[in-house]
């Protein structure tokens, strides 16, 4: 008989305990996948699904394989990963038509290591793994395409991936496959088919965000104009595929001396824009600088022939006081610009 003041202790069925699990795991899905669909840019999106990842299972290490541009056909180890210990003079790919790849699109489940090793004859692809060592494999399948593969390793408890984890994880893969889709669709449209860089009305948008963001956070932000010095003669003087392969190569150099949350757009026809977030002006000329050295160093190989090519470079730092429209901060970056041009091209001015 109970008596007063006894708690009674109630053991509820399995099934009910099985059936709240879920209704936890559903209303963390849910919120997985509004964090997911926040964002369409590339690096924040692969960072929040790798800190996704490692936050509900507790891990050590996480990394992802995507492709690595609009064009690109194979698999690239993304730079974003998290613990793994990675040779950096090598790059870990695997090739779209992989044995490995063909069998995780029509096998959309995770396994280990050992189970690939077992299950699929790829030697290549397997070996790309084994130097990274996971503890497993999750595909990220969308419309039965493989868009990835995220790679997990040890958990901080050391306890081996229950099967309900596992479906956990093919969730989370399946909304990160989405995303990852919908993320690459959004850097097509936002992307020069030519250069790779941002295009112009991307660049109006982002300096707006940037600037707001800038004062809001009382952070420095400047900005690069830079445009070709005698491109016309180039054209001219060799044809337009020189021409373009003159902006090919200037643009990648760009790219390639900027930092990954610098964003440049090809403003123009042979002129560009570079976005430099919490940058000053000072640390702005040093990238500035960088950048028409990289180019004048650099010529462009077109048909046998070496084509010298240089850059003026005009830099400005925005200023909420004197900056209130987008506008304003463009325009004398321009003129810092023209200012370069003046002063004899292939140099670098500010305002």
């Amino acid at each position: 008989m109970e008596r007063p003041g006894e708690e009674i202790e109630i053991h509820l069925p399995p099934i009910i305990d099985q059936y709240e699990r879920k209704i936890y795991d559903l209303r963390q899905i849910i919120e997985i996948s509004k964090g997911l669909s926040s964002t369409l840019e590339y690096n924040i999106l692969i960072d929040s699904i790798l800190l996704t990842c490692m936050g509900h299972m507790q891990l050590i290490r996480a990394g992802i394989f995507l492709k690595k541009g609009i064009e690109s056909e194979n698999y690239v180890f993304h730079r974003n990963y998290k613990g793994f210990d990675v040779d950096h003079t090598r790059e870990y790919e695997i090739e779209s038509n992989a044995p490995l790849v063909k069998y995780l699109e029509s096998n959309p489940k995770c396994i280990t290591l050992n189970d690939a090793i077992k299950l699929i004859d790829d030697g290549k692809s397997l070996q790309v793994l084994k130097l990274l060592n996971p503890c497993l494999i999750v595909p990220l399948v969308h419309k039965a395409t493989l868009n990835g593969i995220i790679i997990l390793g040890e958990r901080i408890n050391l306890t081996d991936f229950t099967e309900s984890e596992k479906e956990f994880l093919l969730e989370i893969a399946s909304l990160a496959g989405i995303a990852v889709h919908n993320a690459a669709l959004y850097e097509m449209a936002t992307t020069d088919m030519m250069t790779k860089l941002k295009i112009h009305h991307y660049f109006k948008t982002l300096i707006i965000d940037e600037m707001d963001r800038a004062k809001r956070l009382e952070r420095p932000l400047s900005l690069i104009m830079a445009d070709l010095d005698n491109f016309k003669n180039v054209n001219d003087t060799y044809g337009h595929q020189a021409g373009d392969e003159v902006l090919i190569h200037v643009a990648k150099i760009i790219k390639e001396s900027i930092r990954q949350i610098d964003v440049a757009s090809r403003y123009g026809g042979e002129e560009f824009a570079i976005i430099l977030p919490s940058t000053d002006i000072n640390e702005a000329l040093v990238v500035g600088e960088r950048i028409r050295q990289n180019v004048e160093r650099l010529p462009v190989v077109f048909e046998h022939m070496k084509l010298p090519v240089t850059l003026s470079i005009g830099i400005t730092q925005y200023d909420p006081g004197r900056d209130l429209s987008s506008e304003d901060i463009i325009g004398r970056a321009d003129r810092a610009l023209y200012q370069s041009k003046a002063a004899g091209k292939n140099t670098v001015s500010f305002l």
